[in-house]
Order: C-alpha cells, then sequence, then structure tokens
C-alpha cells in the first residue's frame, strides 16, 4: 500500500477517484506544524532560527500521518506546488521521517495528471522551503515588533504587517488625493449636423480648450453662424485581440468586477474547484498554458464554432509580471469540454466562477474580433469637430460572451464623403467638472498592489481581508475608505519607518523572496541585512516618539453619564460605536446607529440603517426591526 498526502478532505476524495486500491490518501487539514501565537518564536540571536511546534490540534492527525506511514510501502507528499505547499510538505516529512517520503507535484487534480507526477516524484525542494521560511519569519519578524510599538503609541489592541500596512497606505494616500482635489471647469460642445438626406449624426468640438462659461458662450455662438462641411473621411479595420487567461490576480479583479465578490471569497470558490479537479491551480502570476491543453481547446473551437473562429497558430502571452513563481500555468478548465451547460451539478458560486475561467480560457484561443471604424472630421469655419463610429465586422473571441461589448459599442455613422456640405440642427454645449481620483476597489486595490511588485498571489486575499478585519479601512459602496484608526496608524508608521513602508522597499522585499526561492539568495543573509537597521529604528521610535491621538467625530451632545464630556464615534475591534471624550475616566458608551440618509422601502417608517454581520460586512436594514425586518445587501435607491 502506498500513502498520499494533502492538504485537504476535498483534494484527497477527488485524488482517491483517480487511484487505485494501491493507494490511500490522508489529508494534514492545513499546517501540521507553525510559529505559537504566544511569542516571537523567532531566535534573532541564532541566525534566526523558527522555532516551529506542532498546531495544537493537529495531534490526532500527526499520530495518524505516522501510523498510516509506518505501514506503507512510499509515502508522496502532494500538497500544493507552491512555496506554502512545499513547506508543509517539509513538515510532514519531519515528523514521519524521510526514509519512504518522496514528492510529487502537479498543476491540476486530473487521472492523466496524477499518473504523470507519480512517474516523476523529486525530493522537497528547499529553495521554496527557504523562501516560505523566510517570508514567516519577515512578517513574523515586522508583526511582532511594530504592533507593541502601536499599543503604546496608538492604541491597545493594534497590529502592523508588512504588505498590510502598504496596502492601508495606499488608501489612505488615495483619500488624501480625494480630499485636496479641486474641480475644475471644462466645457464639451457637441453639434448635430444632418446631410442634405437628412440623415443626422453628432460631431464634437477637438482642440480647443474651454474653460469657462463665456468663451463657451463665445464659441456656441461662432458655430451657430459657421458654414459645416465634411473635411476629412477616413475608414480602417480594427482588430482586437483576445485577453490572455486568468492568473490570481485578473482572477480576483474580473470576479470583483463581474460578480460583485470579495478576493476571499474568490480564492474560497476558486480552491474548491481546484480541490474537485475543475480547474489548474488557483494560485499563479503565470499566462503559460500546457500544449495539450491549447491543442483540445483549439480542437473544440473549430467543431463547436467553425474554423473562421480558429487562428491558423495557437496563440501565446508574455507574461505579466518581472518574476512568476512556481506554478507555471495560468488559470484554466481541467477539461474544455466541461461547460456552463454541465455544471448543474456545481455550487451556484462555482458555476458563476467556473464559467469566467472557463470562457476567458476558450477565448483566448479564438480569432480576432473584426471592426470597421469609421471617423469623419467635420469643419466649421476655424473650428474642427470629430465623429468616429464603429460596427462589428466579425465577432471572434467575442462569440463566447454574447458579441459586441457594450463598453466598445459607438453609433454606425451615415456614409459620407470629403467635402460634402452639412447642415447644422443644434448646438450642444455641456459644462463639465474635472473629478478626483476614485477610491480603490477590491478590483483596483489589487492591480496596484500587482502593478507595485507588492504581495503575490498567495497574499492579495489575505491582506485585504486584514485590513479590514482590523478596521483599519471600511467599504463604502463597494470602495475601500480609511477609518480614523487606519489614518492614525499609517501617518505613525510612514512618519516613524518611512523607508519600510516605501512601496519600492517593500517590492524589493519581494523580489528577494523570488531570489531564494530560485536559489540565488541565501535566506538568513537576507533576514540579517533587514533586521540590524530595523531593530536599531524600533528602540529609538519607542524613545523619541510621541503618542499619536485618533481623531474622533463629535456627535454635539454631552455626556449623559458625567455631564462633562461629549459624545464621539470611536472605531474598535468590533466597528465603529460612540463614547464619552472623557475616556477611560469617563466609560458611557452607546451603539451607533449609523443612518443611509432615507426612509425603509418597506415599511416607509422606519429609517434604512447600516448594520454589519458578525464577520464584518455590511448589509442594510430597517429602524424598526424586528417589527419590520427588511434587509438587503445593496443600498436601496432613493
Amino acid at each position: 500500500m502506498n500513502l498520499i498526502i494533502v492538504e485537504s478532505p476535498t483534494k484527497a476524495r477527488t485524488l482517491a477517484r483517480f487511484l487505485g486500491k494501491d493507494f490511500a490518501v490522508e489529508a494534514t487539514m492545513g499546517h501540521i506544524k507553525d510559529l505559537p501565537k504566544s511569542k516571537l518564536s523567532i531566535d534573532v540571536e541564532n541566525n534566526f532560527d523558527p522555532q516551529y511546534v506542532d498546531v495544537p490540534d493537529k495531534e490526532k492527525v500527526i499520530r495518524l500521518l505516522q501510523k498510516m506511514a509506518k505501514k506503507a510501502k512510499t509515502v508522496y507528499l502532494a500538497t500544493d506546488p507552491d512555496r506554502e505547499g512545499e513547506a508543509i510538505s517539509a513538515h510532514v516529512k519531519e515528523v514521519i521521517g524521510d526514509g519512504k517520503t518522496q514528492r510529487i507535484v502537479f498543476h491540476e487534480i486530473t487521472k492523466e495528471a496524477i499518473e504523470e507526477a507519480l512517474k516523476n516524484p523529486r525530493g522537497i525542494d528547499i529553495n521554496l522551503v527557504s523562501a516560505q521560511t523566510a517570508r514567516r519569519v519577515l512578517d513574523r519578524l515586522v508583526g511582532y515588533k511594530l504592533s507593541p510599538l502601536l499599543w503604546k503609541k496608538v492604541r491597545r489592541g493594534l497590529s502592523a504587517g508588512r504588505v498590510q500596512s502598504v496596502a492601508v497606505r495606499l488608501v489612505v494616500e488615495r483619500e488624501r488625493e480625494i480630499e485636496a482635489f479641486k474641480p475644475k471647469e471644462y466645457w464639451e460642445i457637441d453639434v448635430e449636423v444632418a446631410k442634405k438626406d437628412k440623415q443626422k449624426f453628432i460631431v464634437r468640438l477637438i482642440k480647443k480648450e474651454i474653460n469657462t462659461k463665456k468663451s463657451a458662450d463665445g464659441v456656441v455662438g461662432d458655430l451657430t453662424k459657421a458654414n459645416y462641411s465634411a473635411k476629412n473621411v477616413t475608414k480602417k479595420e480594427v482588430k482586437k485581440n483576445p485577453y490572455p487567461p486568468f492568473t490570481t490576480s485578473t482572477l480576483t479583479q474580473a470576479a470583483a468586477r463581474l460578480l460583485g465578490w470579495s478576493s476571499k471569497k474568490t480564492m474560497s470558490v476558486a480552491q474548491s474547484l481546484y480541490e474537485e479537479g475543475k480547474i489548474t491551480y488557483h494560485r499563479t502570476d503565470s499566462v503559460n498554458m500546457a500544449a495539450s491543453a491549447v491543442a483540445v481547446a483549439r480542437k473544440y473551437i473549430q467543431q463547436k464554432y467553425g474554423a473562421n473562429y480558429l487562428p491558423s497558430e495557437a496563440r501565446g502571452f508574455k507574461r505579466q509580471s518581472k518574476l512568476v513563481q512556481e506554478a507555471h500555468e495560468a488559470i484554466r478548465p481541467t477539461n474544455v469540454n466541461v461547460t456552463e451547460a454541465h455544471t448543474a451539478r456545481f455550487e451556484k458560486d462555482s458555476t458563476r466562477l467556473y464559467s469566467l475561467i472557463w470562457k476567458r480560457f476558450i477565448a483566448c484561443q479564438m480569432s480576432q474580433a473584426v471592426y470597421n471604424q469609421t471617423t469623419v472630421d467635420v469643419s466649421a469655419d476655424s473650428y474642427l469637430l470629430r465623429a468616429t463610429g464603429t460596427i462589428m465586422q466579425f465577432d471572434g473571441w467575442r462569440r463566447v460572451f454574447g458579441g459586441q461589448n457594450p463598453n466598445e459599442t459607438e453609433a454606425a455613422l451615415p456614409d459620407v464623403i470629403d467635402g460634402e456640405p452639412l447642415d447644422l440642427v443644434k448646438v450642444m454645449p455641456n459644462q463639465k467638472f474635472t473629478t478626483p481620483p476614485p477610491r480603490y476597489n477590491e478590483a483596483s486595490l489589487i492591480k496596484t498592489l500587482e502593478k507595485l511588485g507588492i504581495g503575490r498571489p498567495s497574499t492579495y486575499a489575505p491582506t485585504i481581508s486584514t485590513i479590514q478585519v482590523r478596521s483599519y479601512v471600511e467599504k463604502d459602496e463597494g470602495a475601500f475608505k480609511p477609518t480614523t484608526v487606519g489614518v492614525a496608524v499609517n501617518d505613525f508608521l510612514v512618519k516613524n519607518f518611512p523607508e519600510e513602508l516605501e512601496y519600492s522597499f517593500t517590492a524589493k522585499m519581494e523580489d528577494g523572496l523570488d531570489s531564494i526561492a530560485k536559489g540565488d539568495t541565501e535566506w538568513h543573509g537576507m533576514i540579517k541585512d533587514f533586521w540590524g537597521p530595523f531593530v536599531k529604528k524600533l528602540g529609538y521610535v519607542e524613545e523619541k516618539s510621541k503618542r499619536v491621538k485618533i481623531e474622533t467625530e463629535k456627535l454635539g451632545r454631552k455626556c449623559p453619564e458625567c455631564k462633562e464630556g461629549e459624545l464621539v464615534i470611536r472605531t474598535g475591534r468590533f466597528g465603529k460605536f460612540i463614547s464619552c471624550s472623557r475616556f477611560p475616566e469617563c466609560r458611557h458608551t452607546e451603539k451607533l446607529i449609523d443612518k443611509a440618509g432615507m426612509k425603509c422601502p418597506e415599511c416607509k417608517d422606519g429609517d434604512v440603517i447600516i448594520k454589519r454581520t458578525k464577520r464584518g460586512r455590511k448589509f442594510f436594514g430597517c429602524s424598526r426591526y424586528p417589527d419590520c425586518k427588511w434587509a438587503s445587501w445593496t443600498k436601496p435607491q432613493k
């Protein structure tokens, strides 16, 4: 009997379906060894040795693995194909002994992939284990040394993290950009013109900047009296290539944009799909695809859509990040013949995410979408106006998504020839103002983190989840706003640890971890180079820095208990609440009823108020609950 060890029961059940009676499959239920939470557990005096211990609730799992390993002919360590999976395998090998163990790696849970992996076992990749160890040590040193400092200088119960603090900085800086933004007036002037046969179309004034109503009125006056004629008509064919297959980053962005999902939910559903053998490994920053999978996809496209939808050669894509990690394939379905029509037995969320992944993969191997684009320049005496129209000629890869993208649709233009006179129908001036940059949402924050080189596929979801759980940021209509606590923590860290909170510094640390994974850098040296300056700065900041005061919003009411202090809004571990400004001398507190500024759409009497679940997710309810039980995840329209 041979033993295969994986992380999760779902993955174990999927593997067991492909293997015969000669194999037993057991799950570690995640990590079996970790750093204890009660202390630093990094020996900074002894080459930063991490003091791992058995995870307290894994004693039974460890004993079972040890017992089964003794009976097994060979023990195959089949944890996930990344640094964390490699570290779990190393810990399993440590507790069961290394006499019988072999490491196998696969990026999809299919019969063919498992059989291929069993033919090509290897040892533990010590470089990947070292990279994971270095990340764990680095994050523990930063978190366990900065957090107590925040307790002393800002407020008890706070925490800091190497990547999470940089993510908070992004949100805070964007909010300050928005607050400092001063809108500028500008005008767009559209003109409706008509051919002699009464066909109408709209052209827009170009090459002239108009910033005041007075200037706009002058231009409108000129355009009202001008003579119009087509000056230049150009027609060209525009081809649009499909997007590459999904990486972790682009999948979480697409799910946030199209499904409204958090990155945490996306990765949870993707994990289930992977463990059930439906998709390839979902933590990846590669856009590479197995040649065999591409061949199957091309065959499917030709049979399903026809030869016109199949390019003459398979399409390849360049990697999007400077250093691609260990999972060297994009996210794709393991069987392209399992389409949306075959997913009735999937969970609803699994079906929705699988559909995105399937369509993106099939589309990436299809022909270009082809458009006819016409541009008409119109002269109005000394002014130049322009219109552009686009008509899809061949849907190509858009066939999978239902054809034309509404965001790319432009009105078709009538046939116009150079020099053709046109009649003025009406001039339409539009006053506008520049807008501030938008707040980050899940998709744009992940995109920015990836662009800056901060974090890796396995860190996006936990980072975004952590900064919300810690109440450093909160969601407002799907976008992130920093809380007063988040602003205070960010300002303290940026002021006192400017280098460590610099985006380029954090990206450089990530590059260092990648270098360790490739075997080019020794991890102890990297940690030593970081720790020396960092620990000196910690001591200096603890001694010299002043305590930070968290700004509070005053409600304009006296405390009903002490009669002296004012009631203010504070943010605690469980969200916002009302307290006395004289805290801790006066400990009066009240629940904060956060009104959304509208009446309940059901009972019409109560106010719509903002509530939160036990896990912190925001929803809307009626202030008259339980008399009125109306509730919604989305804000009702006024």
